[in-house]
C-alpha cells in the first residue's frame, strides 16, 4: 500500500522506524529516543553525484517480510527525478530484532558506482553524556594495525565494515555495520562532540591505503541494478552485547561457503614461531614426539592436536611442486602414528619470486601474466606481489599446490596473505569481475572447491569480515611471539575484536612462544592464547630446555580440556584506552563463569576488579580459582589482583 504521510514501523520490542515521505529521510526511535534523525542516503553513478534532497519524489510502499532473520514489515522509499537513475531505500523491520537492516538500490540503464551510502545522518544521540568514544576496526590484521577508540571529536574517524560510537562508563552504543562483503568494501565515518554526533556516513566504496591497502579507487559495480550492502544499524545498553547480535546477525545474512566446524577445538603447534626458516623433518619430527611422550595430556575433546608445518616446509621437497614429496608423507605418517594432526602452509594470492619469466605450477602461464594490475603498476605488501584470483592461472596454481598437499594427507591448512587477493585493479581477467571484493570471492570459491572440506582451513593475514564465508579458523592479529608487548599487541584485536568469535568457528592468538622469557610474561603469553579460543605453540620442543617444565605443567592442567571445550573468545569488562588493550576479561559459558585479569607492566602492580561491572547475580557470593595452578581469591566489591612482574591469572568463578 502506498502512503504519503509519516509512515511508522515498528521494529522489535519498542522501537520503531519513522519516515517522511515528503523528504525521502528517516529517522530511528529507541524506546521513545530519537537514535538517528532526518538520515538520507547518498550514491555516485559515474562521475555524477546524488543525495536523497536532489530527489523531488518519494513514494513509501510497505510489504510483508519473512527471511533468515524472521518476520516483520519491509520498507521502500522509492525516490525519482528527471534524468537520474531511481533510488530505492530498503528497511528490513523485525518483530523479533532490535536492530534495523537497511540497503540502497538504483535502477536505470548503464549505470556505474563505486559508492553507495544507505546511511548519512548530520545528527544522532546515544544519550549517555557527553564522553562518547567511536571505534576504529581494521579491514584487515596485516602490518602490525591496531583496533583504536578514539575520543569522538571533530576529527573524522574512519571504520572499516563496522563502527561503534559509545560510552564506556554506561556502555550504551550504536553498532552500525556491513552485513555483507562479496562486492563491496565498506566504510563508517563518525565525528562529533559535546555527546552528540554531527555526522555519520555508512558506506560501501571504502578506499584507503592505511586501510584497504589500496593504491587506487574502489571498483565500480555496473549494470541496470546495483545494490550497496545491506547494513546494520542497532542501538544497545551494551556495545559489547551489539557488537556480538551484530557478528551473530552477519553470520547469518552473509552465510558459509565452508562447511562449518563440528570437531572439537583446533588446538596445536606451528613452526614459525622459533624454527622459522630451518623447518626440517628432524625438528619437525622432534616436536612430535614432544607432544607424544611429554605434554600427551595436551589435546582437545577429540584426543588430538594438529602440528603444522609453516612457511619452508619445502625444505623437505626435493625438486619443487612436481618433485620428490616423500619426506612430507613420511612427516605426515609420523604425525598419524602418534594420533596428531599434520598441517601445512601456503599463500595463494602471492608470488614472492617477482621474476616476470617464470612458469607458474599448473599450468603453462607465466607469472607475469597473473599479477594483479594497478593504476601504480602492481601491488606489493609484504615482500609478496599480489596474483589476480581470477586469472585461469592463479586458479590453476591454486588446484595444483593445494591438490598435492591434499594428495600428501595434510588434515590442516594455514593460509596466508589472503589480502593479497582483495586489492582493486585496473582490470581483472574475468571482465565480470570489477572490485577486489569480487575478485576475493572467486579466489576464496576457488580454494573451498578443491579443498572439499578435507582440511581445517585456518587463516592468518586476512580481510576481518570477508574471510569468515570461507575458513573455520582466524588469527585475531598479526605475528606475534613470545613477549609481554606481543601478549598485549595480541589482546588489543581480542578487546575490539572478540566478537569474531561469532562469525568463525575459532579465532585464534598465532603462535605462544616462552623461550627466553620470565614466568610472568609466559603466563600472559599463555592465557592470551587461552581466552582468544584455542592454543597454538611456537617453540622449538624438539630441543629440551628449562622453561618447558612449567609450561607442560601448565599445558596438562586438570581443568583446561574443559575450558577449551568452548573455544569462544572472551570479551572486555572495560574497552582499553586508545589503542591499547584492555586488562580484564570474562566468558560467561552455559555452566561456568571465566575471567582473566593481565599486568602489561615490568613492576608490581594492583589490578582492581570491580565486581558490579562483572554484571554476576546480585547477593550471592563468589569465589575465583586460578585455572593453572595459582591462588585462589575471594571475590567482593572491590577486589585487587597482585602482580610482582608482568603477567595474568586466568580465574574460574564460583559461588562462595
Amino acid at each position: 500500500m502506498a502512503v504519503t504521510a509519516q509512515q511508522i514501523v515498528p521494529f522489535g520490542k519498542n522501537n520503531q522506524l519513522i519516515v517522511n515521505a515528503n523528504t525521502g529521510t528517516f529517522t530511528v526511535k529507541y524506546n521513545g529516543k530519537l537514535i538517528l534523525v532526518n538520515a538520507a542516503a547518498a550514491y555516485a553513478n559515474g562521475n555524477d553525484q546524488y543525495q536523497t534532497k536532489d530527489y523531488v519524489k518519494h513514494t513509501v510502499t510497505i510489504q510483508p517480510l519473512r527471511d533468515l532473520l524472521g518476520s516483520g514489515k519491509l520498507l521502500i522509499i522509492r525516490s525519482t527525478r528527471q534524468n537520474a537513475p531511481v533510488m530505492k531505500q530498503l528497511f528490513y523491520c523485525y518483530t523479533n530484532r532490535d536492530f534495523v537492516v537497511t540497503e540502497l538500490e538504483i535502477d536505470g540503464h548503464d549505470l556505474s558506482s563505486n559508492y553507495m551510502a544507505p546511511v548519512i545522518a548530520n545528527q544522532a544521540n546515544l544519550y549517555a553524556g557527553s564522553n562518547l568514544r567511536t571505534l576504529f576496526v581494521p579491514f584487515d590484521n596485516d602490518t602490525f594495525i591496531r583496533y583504536q577508540s578514539k575520543n569522538l571529536s571533530d576529527e573524522v574517524t574512519t571504520s572499516s565494515e563496522v563502527g561503534v560510537i559509545y560510552n564506556d562508563a554506561s556502555r550504551k552504543g550504536l553498532v552500525i555495520g556491513s552485513l555483507q562483503h562479496d562486492n563491496w568494501k565498506s566504510g563508517i565515518k563518525s565525528l562529533g562532540a559535546n555527546g552528540v554526533i554531527s555526522r555519520l556516513e555508512v558506506f560501501g566504496g571504502l578506499n584507503e591505503l592505511a586501510i584497504t591497502r589500496d593504491s587506487m579507487a574502489h571498483g565500480s559495480l555496473n549494470g541496470e541494478v546495483i545494490k550497496s550492502p545491506k547494513m546494520f544499524i542497532g542501538y544497545f545498553a551494551d556495545w559489547r552485547k551489539g557488537l556480538e547480535t551484530y557478528a551473530r546477525t552477519n553470520s547469518i545474512v552473509d552465510g558459509r561457503y565452508v562447511k562449518p566446524w563440528s570437531k572439537a577445538t583446533p588446538i596445536g603447534w606451528n613452526s614459525w614461531g622459533v624454527i622459522g626458516v630451518h623447518l626440517n623433518y628432524q625438528n619437525a619430527t622432534g616436536v612430535a614426539d614432544f607432544f607424544d611422550k611429554q605434554i600427551p595430556k595436551f589435546r582437545n575433546e577429540d584426543g588430538t592436536a594438529y602440528i603444522d608445518l609453516d612457511s619452508f616446509w619445502d625444505n623437505m621437497v626435493h625438486g619443487g611442486f612436481s618433485g620428490d614429496f616423500s619426506k612430507l608423507k613420511d612427516f605426515v605418517n609420523y604425525c598419524k602414528e602418534r594420533n596428531l594432526q599434520p598441517g601445512v602452509y601456503w599463500a595463494p594470492f602471492t608470488d614472492w619470486g617477482k621474476n616476470p619469466d617464470r612458469t607458474a605450477e599448473g599450468s603453462n602461464y607465466k607469472y607475469a601474466d597473473m599479477w594483479t594490475k594497478t593504476s601504480k603498476g602492481y601491488h606489493d605488501l609484504d615482500g609478496g606481489r599480489a596474483l589476480d584470483p581470477t586469472h585461469p592461472g592463479t586458479q590453476a596454481r591454486i588446484a595444483y599446490v593445494l591438490g598435492k598437499l591434499k594428495e600428501t594427507g595434510f588434515k590442516m591448512i594455514k593460509i596466508d596473505f589472503l589480502g593479497h587477493g582483495a586489492v582493486e585493479s585496473t582490470h581483472f581477467y574475468d571482465p565480470n569481475v570489477t572490485t577486489g571484493m569480487q575478485a576475493f570471492r572467486v579466489g576464496m570459491e576457488t580454494i573451498n572447491k578443491v579443498l572439499d572440506n578435507s582440511m581445517l582451513l585456518y587463516a592468518a593475514i586476512s580481510p576481518s569480515l570477508a574471510t569468515a564465508r570461507y575458513v573455520h579458523m582466524r588469527r585475531i592479529a598479526c605475528d606475534s611471539f613470545h613477549s609481554i608487548k606481543d601478549a598485549e599487541y595480541t589482546l588489543n584485536s581480542v578487546t575490539y575484536g572478540w566478537w569474531q568469535t561469532y562469525i568463525y568457528d575459532y579465532v585464534d592468538a598465532d603462535h605462544a612462544v616462552f623461550e627466553k622469557e620470565n614466568a610472568g610474561a609466559n603466563r600472559a603469553r599463555l592465557i592470551s592464547a587461552l581466552i582468544t579460543g584455542s592454543v597454538i605453540l611456537g617453540d622449538d620442543y624438539s630441543k629440551t630446555a628449562d622453561w618447558q617444565a612449567q609450561v607442560k605443567e601448565w599445558l596438562q592442567a586438570p581443568q583446561l580440556k574443559q575450558f577449551l571445550k568452548s573455544g569462544k573468545a572472551f570479551m572486555p569488562v572495560e574497552s582499553g584506552i586508545d589503542n591499547a588493550a584492555a586488562q580484564q576479561f570474562i566468558r560467561k559459558d552455559d555452566n561456568s563463569i571465566y575471567l582473566a585479569v593481565f599486568n602489561y607492566k615490568k613492576q608490581a602492580a594492583n589490578i582492581v576488579i570491580d565486581a558490579d561491572r562483572l554484571r554476576l547475580m546480585p547477593g550471592k557470593k563468589y569465589k575465583l580459582t586460578e585455572v593453572l595452578g595459582g591462588e585462589n581469591v575471594n571475590l567482593t566489591k572491590n577486589t585487587a589482583i597482585s602482580f610482582t612482574q608482568e603477567g595474568a591469572y586466568l580465574y574460574k568463578i564460583t559461588v562462595n
